[in-house]
């Protein structure tokens, strides 16, 4: 198989946008960073916007994407498949060179849920994030919380943990993205320690369920863009492989939608666990060569769950890694330099290209120093959508 390169990884900083309009923000992602480059090359773009239908009443983003001269007339597709859109957006870039279709294709991702004038409407907000679940797990207006504190309280009776253990996961994320100065969460107006994670809001009373405000990750507005490109397309863009990281792996599979379909592997994913094996498959890698990771942390119960699902951890083990210092950022394979969903923000469509673009920039020494991981050679991606429903997966390396 041919091999493919992520290069020119682009991003806003994430939080509040009132002033950006979608236009705007595909504008700024199809052209900011790519100054040198001829973008005439470009053959295929991979665009997700997940909530542009519903807010911003738009469901032909594809069509504002070649408002560009640089891009009328090209191949370019709106990928939508909830929270891992960006992630899809990625691999449908990839599959499209794998296909003989180009030699060089963009992966756009984007969310604006803020909106110009007046305050977020969190409630419509929760709605349209809510039609991602199935109808027996709606909980409106906030179905996904709501689904996660359950797999959370589910994920603490079955092997005894406590929310006193739980409130150390996102100190730690907080923690990072004090030092991306992209995150939402850059500044906040006091460090996010264990103690305000127990004292910040309970979102269910009854029935009383364990998560909190500050175990949420953040409503945010942006863009992230990565090219992906094959070898004759780095010498089309005139590109050096110092600069550029190998799409070495990937792999992505999808659940039954309910949360009681999944019976007995509530808390043990299928889909996630075949897509991560796949990627890894693919990349001729094991669980022990990864040297970092970006995951999906929506809610803080997803940390644990993902090192599980990626082999840092045996089953029911997950939280300990955190609590032993594995995931921190001289830990044995750091989790979330970027701050993660729950502090770097969640731009539904832009997350995945996120994670994705984070890891290409730690393999390329570009992010802050305080975040850099030392001898990194290997990272991977798990972005996964809805109820732990669809995941995504990568792995990259330096090229």
């Amino acid at each position: 198989m041919k091999k493919l390169y992520l290069a020119n990884y682009a991003q806003s900083a994430f939080g509040k946008m009132a002033d950006t309009s979608v236009e705007q923000m595909l504008h700024d992602a199809g052209t900011k960073g790519l100054e040198e480059i001829d973008r005439s090359k470009v053959e295929h773009i991979a665009v997700a916007g997940l909530l542009t239908p519903i807010v911003n009443k738009q469901t032909l983003i594809a069509g504002l994407v070649a408002m560009d001269p640089a891009y009328t007339n090209k191949s370019i597709k709106g990928v939508a498949n909830a929270c891992d859109s960006g992630g899809l957006a990625v691999l449908d870039c990839a599959t499209q060179i794998l296909a003989g279709q180009a030699h060089v294709a963009m992966a756009i991702g984007i969310e604006k849920m803020h909106p110009s004038e007046g305050k977020l409407d969190s409630t419509f907000i929760g709605e349209a994030l809510g039609t991602a679940a199935h109808k027996d797990d709606l909980f409106t207006p906030f179905t996904f919380p709501h689904a996660f504190a359950v797999i959370m309280d589910a994920y603490m009776k079955a092997y005894g943990y406590t929310e006193e253990q739980f409130a150390r996961i996102p100190e730690l994320f907080y923690e990072n993205a004090s030092f991306n100065e992209l995150a939402h969460m850059y500044k906040t107006k006091a460090p996010v320690t264990q103690e305000a994670v127990l004292e910040s809001y309970r979102l269910f009373q009854d029935p009383k369920l364990p998560l909190k405000l500050f175990e949420c990750s953040q409503v945010s507005d942006g863009w992230a863009r990565i090219m992906v490109c094959d070898d004759e397309g780095l010498k089309q863009l005139g590109l050096d492989k110092a600069d550029v990281t190998e799409l070495a792996g990937f792999g992505q599979a999808t659940d039954s939608l309910s949360l009681a379909s999944r019976g007995d592997n509530l808390l043990k994913p299928v889909g996630a666990r075949k897509a991560f094996n796949a990627a890894m498959s693919m990349a001729g890698s094991n669980p022990k060569d990864i040297d970092f990771q970006e995951v999906h942390d929506c809610f803080s119960v997803m940390a644990p769950l993902s090192v599980e699902v990626t082999g840092q951890a045996d089953t029911g083990k997950g939280l300990p890694y955190f609590l032993e210092g594995h995931a921190n950022r001289d830990g044995k394979c750091p989790i979330n330099t970027s701050g993660g969903l729950i502090a770097k923000g969640h731009p539904i469509g832009a997350t995945g290209v996120a994670m994705i673009g984070w890891v290409h920039w730690q393999l390329t020494n570009q992010v802050p120093k305080a975040l850099q991981v030392a001898n990194a050679n290997l990272g991977t991606t798990l972005n996964i959508g809805g109820p732990i429903c669809s995941t995504v997966v990568t792995v990259q390396k330096p090229a």
